[in-house]
């Protein structure tokens, strides 16, 4: 990690990003205080249509009712039942 100065960030800018593209990381101070990070951002892979499907196949199975089981231990059995429908309108 390298600590440079605002001023200096601002004369070398150019070569400071190009050094953050190649790795780099840079603390940038004012008045000799540390306020800033500079660092390279992560680069997350990009899946195609395919590849996540092909990573979906590969999940875990999930077991509805035991999801429900655990679910009822976790929250309470006083939740909603299979009937049901918060968003139904009770006519009477």
């Amino acid at each position: 990690m390298n600590v440079i100065s605002q001023r200096e960030f601002r004369n070398n800018s150019a070569a400071i990003m190009d050094a953050v593209e190649a790795g780099e990381t840079y603390h940038v101070t004012r008045n000799g205080v540390e306020i800033a990070e500079l660092r390279p951002v992560s680069r997350r892979k990009q899946f195609t249509a395919a590849e996540l499907v092909e990573r979906h196949k590969r999940l875990p199975r999930v077991d509805a009712a035991e999801l429900r089981r655990e679910a009822g231990e976790f929250f309470g059995d006083d939740r909603l039942g299979d009937d049901d429908n918060p968003w139904e309108r009770k006519h009477g």
